[in-house]
């Protein structure tokens, strides 16, 4: 009798983790990709909720924004890129609502209104996780579905002009594609820091770049930018194709191309005594902390050309594929809540 009590109460315990262990975990609704392949592959299902580290928020995602690389990641062809590893759920620009916060986090607590790049995506779900050096507060005058807009786009238009190009007031820059996703920041950016901006866009996006402040607006199905354009301290290239190869000989002598489209060649590099970097943006909250102020000021305003439900991922997908979005895409995934 005595040794069965012990066997008894064993056997309890272990009924009981079993028990616990068993407990279904958290779930929530979210894109996932299972296998690589076109926008369709895309799913809208029910995922497990996922946990923060202790150097993590998680977030209740209010809206989260669609990028040209979105395909590319699905497809698997950025897939080392990006680290990303299958089952994944895209979206890298997340903006909602602290709901937890890991033990290490102290800039942030729950019920912030935060946004940020989460570097290995999870966006495109009820709820996602953000490092909390990838975060920032919200802009107050921004609602979540325009700072879902900034993250990815706004910090690749930061790093190329600022950090990499060190654009400054008095220099010309010229952006390609001034009416996208970086170029519509790009051109923002580089006026706040008191640079002539020279852009380039499509006859229905002529009003646009007037909108964002380019100082001279040039329509390439019209007009060879490289017919009017020359001796300009910077180039940040958006589009790709035979653009860069006909950026070289308008950059002055000791200027810079930054190009986030195709990689810069050395031999012309060295022929026109330029510079030239191909630009893979970075998460960072205290850069995207600088741009809310701007945005604050109203010096930045993102720009959405299109919101759609959570539910039309596949379709914001072939939409990101065409690169011809004004502005930036977004996935309303949640209700915004009231002030």
């Amino acid at each position: 009798m005595s040794l069965m009590r012990p066997i008894f109460v064993l056997t309890a315990l272990l009924f009981l983790r079993a028990s616990a262990s068993a407990q279904p975990a958290a779930m929530m609704r979210a894109v996932v990709v299972h296998e690589y392949g076109a926008p369709e592959v895309l799913k809208y299902e029910d995922a497990p909720r996922p946990e923060p580290k202790e150097n993590e928020l998680l977030v209740r995602v209010i809206a989260c924004g669609v990028n040209p690389a979105d395909p590319l990641v699905i497809s698997g062809r950025l897939a080392k890129e990006f680290g990303t590893h299958l089952p994944l759920i895209p979206g890298y620009d997340v903006a909602g609502i602290v709901e937890k916060s890991g033990t290490k986090v102290t800039q942030f607590k729950k019920g912030d209104a935060v946004y940020g790049y989460a570097l290995f995506g999870g966006g495109w779900a009820e709820y996602a996780v953000l490092a909390e050096n990838e975060a920032a507060i919200k802009p107050e005058s921004a609602s979540f579905v325009e700072a879902a807009a900034v993250p990815l786009a706004a910090l690749t238009a930061w790093q190329s002009l600022i950090d990499v190009a060190k654009l400054s007031a008095g220099q010309t820059v010229l952006i390609h594609g001034g009416s996208g996703g970086v170029g519509s920041f790009a051109v923002q950016i580089a006026k706040a820091r008191g640079a002539r901006v020279i852009a380039t866009a499509s006859t229905a996006n002529q009003d646009l770049l007037k909108q964002l402040g380019a100082d001279v607006t040039i329509d390439y199905t019209k007009t060879k930018f490289e017919d009017v354009v020359k001796d300009v301290d910077v180039v940040l290239d958006t589009v790709g194709r035979d653009t860069i190869a006909r950026s070289y000989a308008v950059v002055k002598k000791g200027g810079i191309i930054t190009t986030i489209a195709s990689r810069p060649d050395p031999a012309q590099l060295e022929k026109y005594e330029i510079r030239g970097t191909s630009i893979w943006s970075k998460p960072d909250g205290n850069e995207l902390a600088e741009i809310t102020k701007l945005i604050e000021a109203g010096k930045i305003k993102p720009i959405v050309g299109q919101v759609m439900p959570l539910t039309d991922a596949v379709k914001a997908s072939r939409q990101a594929e065409t690169h011809h979005t004004r502005g930036k895409l977004v996935l309303k995934i949640a209700e915004e809540p009231k002030s």
